[in-house]
């Protein structure tokens, strides 16, 4: 591990205001990533690609044993005969055949050996392995991965330890972190300077190393970035007792003994200032998630968003929740549903939210699965300033876009959106299928433009994004909610359903309320498919009310 130096010049604490030191620590590299997220065929395909190496990994070994065999076969029947040869030469070569088969020997059967032992079995499956390569994870997605396990860390809290053992809701399949999984993960955080991800998860891999599990990675190296992690949280008493067990590990370790004299220092003149006893050693109190506060970050509802996405959402009250039916709906009498109406129940009083049972059917899912596939690509965002789709670290899920005259079965949906919801798709923009896979998720956003985004659908030349119609295409087995943090309603994955709600009052101006999200797949996959619906063309099939709020 490699080290710098860095000048610590504390201006927002007081007590250091006159500090100038200097401090060691721990150092991969330092950089920003954006997460990149596999698609769940996609991971399905890089398991069978696996099977197929290790299939291809047998047979070179199998090779490669083979050879070992036939060389080691050779090699026994030579020793016998040097054997035989050097314990009486002369006598030996006396024999006219034996000095013939010696000489042939060295001409002939020793290179027929050199080619054997040259002979490379690898060739098969390193050419097998090339063919693959360009369709595996990067050290991107690999650090994607990790920031997901991290996400669902915080929404779910769950602590380090569940993930480690693989206790986690609804899963059918076991799956642990070793100690050096624990420690590339805590790397990963501390990497992107995430000292609140970094310190729990050293501290699972000092817990399971401490435990007596065999690992890679080295105890010192483990305190190494755990103590200065600690530090960066503000705890010098464990940063302190930290690094003293690295020093009495390695007692030559250089930045390990400027360290402990630095927060050594740190700690005096924290006490003389604050005129407070010295504290008694932790010993290493068991860290978990309430042990340190998580830093705030940019979304102001995180704590609400993250409630609702693990089922803590608003209960309605009785007469409330009186006024949610379950109907027919028949689209006002359209032809198309007169004879079979669809069920349509309420999930949400105000703003209205309806969901529509089996919305599509089995077989449509799975065409319209099938026709996105080969289309996914990373999820864009329309920028709000410039009206350009962009890619965004809050958005983590693969989208594709389907055309009309892609396939019949997309048209057929585009018509019973356009049925179930009496507003004219000819307008609409595509339908969009979005997948999701474990730790993806689509932050607090809003469908409409807001005031201040005048341009953000001006090359559509529709207008604003009016209702949202949303077809959940599987079910999940945790995870995945559709949340309104604004009024605590969270809309749970049913597949073969649809969900719809206005994002517009009919006089044209932004419902606030309707400021949603999608939460992490905790367990599973999702598939989505929806369709934003514009003003243009609905000016009498949804008229103006006769208020802003109507």
């Amino acid at each position: 591990m490699s080290c710098i130096k860095v000048l610590f010049l504390a201006w927002g604490n007081p007590s250091f205001q006159s500090i100038v030191t200097i401090a060691f620590f721990p150092v991969s590299f330092l950089f920003s990533f954006s997460v990149i997220s596999f698609i769940s065929g996609q991971m399905t395909d890089l398991i069978y690609t696996e099977k197929e190496l290790v299939q291809s990994l047998k047979e070179y070994i199998q090779a490669e044993e083979a050879k070992i065999a036939a060389v080691k076969s050779w090699a026994d029947k030579l020793d016998m005969l040097t054997q035989a040869s050097t314990a009486d030469p002369e006598g030996y070569l006396a024999h006219p055949v034996n000095a013939y088969k010696l000489v042939k020997r060295l001409n002939t059967v020793w290179s027929e050996l050199e080619s054997l032992v040259l002979q490379d079995p690898s060739d098969g499956f390193i050419s097998n392995i090339s063919v693959h390569r360009q369709h595996f994870p990067d050290e991107e997605d690999e650090k994607g991965a990790a920031k997901a396990l991290m996400r669902l860390q915080d929404t779910y809290r769950l602590d380090s330890e569940s993930f480690s053992k693989g206790k986690l809701p609804g899963v059918r399949y076991s799956a642990l972190l070793t100690v050096d999984d624990c420690f590339d993960m805590g790397k990963t955080a501390y990497n992107d300077a995430d000292y609140y991800h970094a310190v729990l998860w050293m501290q699972q891999a000092l817990r399971q190393l401490d435990a007596g599990e065999e690992a890679i990675v080295s105890k010192v190296d483990l305190l190494d970035y755990l103590s200065y992690s600690v530090y960066q949280m503000g705890d010098l008493p464990r940063a302190i007792e930290l690094t003293r067990r690295m020093v009495a590990l390695d007692p030559t370790h250089e930045r390990a003994g400027g360290n402990l004299r630095y927060f050594e220092r740190l700690l005096s003149k924290e006490l003389r200032e604050s005129e407070k006893s010295k504290p008694e050693p932790s010993m290493e109190k068991p860290i978990d998630l309430s042990t340190y506060e998580r830093p705030r970050d940019y979304l102001p509802e995180r704590e609400t968003y993250e409630a609702l996405c693990r089922g803590e959402g608003v209960n309605l009250t009785p007469k409330r929740r009186s006024r949610l039916f379950c109907r027919y709906q028949n689209g006002n009498r359209n032809p198309r549903l007169l004879l079979a109406p669809m069920m349509e129940e309420d999930e949400w009083d105000s703003p209205h939210i309806v969901r529509f049972l089996d919305a599509l059917s089995d077989a449509e899912m799975e065409k319209i699965k099938e026709l996105a596939k080969p289309r996914l690509a990373r999820a864009t965002v329309r920028d709000p300033k410039s009206g350009v789709l962009t890619t965004a670290n809050y958005r983590v899920s693969k989208s594709a876009w389907l055309e009309e005259d892609i396939d019949p079965v997309i048209t057929r949906v585009s018509q019973r959106i356009e049925d179930l919801t009496g507003l004219t798709v000819d307008t609409a923009e595509l339908l969009q299928v979005a997948n999701y896979g474990v730790g993806g998720q689509y932050e607090p956003h809003y469908d409409f433009s807001r005031k201040d985004e005048p341009d953000a659908f001006k090359s559509l030349g529709t207008g604003n994004r009016v209702a949202t119609y949303l077809n959940y295409m599987s079910d999940v087995e945790a995870g995945g909610a559709t949340v309104f943090p604004d009024f605590g309603a969270a809309i749970w994955p049913r597949k073969g359903t649809a969900v719809f709600w206005y994002n517009l009052f009919r006089s044209g101006e932004g419902d606030y309320r309707t400021r949603h999200a999608a939460c992490p797949v905790l367990v599973g996959s999702k598939w989505v498919a929806n369709k934003w619906i514009h003003e243009r063309g609905q000016e009498f099939r949804r008229p103006c009310g006769l208020t802003e709020v109507d």
